[in-house]
């Protein structure tokens, strides 16, 4: 597509999610590629196959792809068509510097998956002790700061940053870069 010498008029994008901070971080990611074309984008709930809470880095990969080949194979049986399946999964994991969440992305386009993940957000040790004992991350943040449904508005990035980034922010930051081999094609066919 951003190869060929005409651009379409128009992007069909299905993302593995109906939260809507996941399909707005989508659609702006792209957006910015192709600033002239009008983005339809549209979410879907696509099961992860994981954890609700994924504890690990490979588990939150893997949650975000599953969710990205779901939304390609429900798309095909249906007979429509995307340019691009987008999903996001969000974890957490223990490192070396203590406990962080993060998020992974999933863009399928032309049956070529491409892989990116956010920057890690330090978390505090309770809040990962609470994610191991069962919790999810957006009910230990609300709880914490007596927020309500806080993972469909800024997550738990944008109280601990004190809101100068959110998860829409972080989201379409790795969903840019996770873009780079779709609108590089001809470094990446190699």
């Amino acid at each position: 597509m951003p190869t060929s010498p005409a651009i379409p008029n128009t992007l069909d994008i299905i993302v593995g999610s109906t939260n809507p901070v996941k399909i707005s971080a989508a659609q702006h990611a792209i957006e910015q590629y192709f600033p002239d074309v009008q983005i339809r984008c549209s979410g879907m709930h696509a099961p992860s196959l994981v954890a609700d809470q994924p504890m690990t880095e490979a588990e939150t990969k893997l949650g975000a792809i599953n969710r990205a080949q779901f939304c390609q194979a429900n798309a095909t049986s249906l007979n429509q068509h995307a340019d691009f399946y987008v999903a996001m999964e969000g974890g957490v994991d223990q490192f070396d510097n203590g406990p962080a969440t993060f998020a992974y992305m999933a863009i399928i386009h032309n049956d070529t998956l491409s892989v990116g993940r956010s920057a890690n957000l330090p978390l505090p040790q309770k809040v990962f002790n609470a994610l191991q004992a069962g919790e999810e991350l957006g009910h230990v943040m609300d709880r914490l700061f007596n927020t309500h449904n806080i993972k469909q508005k800024g997550g738990a990035i944008g109280l601990l940053t004190r809101g100068l980034a959110t998860r829409e922010s972080i989201y379409t930051q790795a969903l840019v870069l996770a873009m780079v081999p779709f609108i590089n094609m001809e470094f990446f066919n190699d």
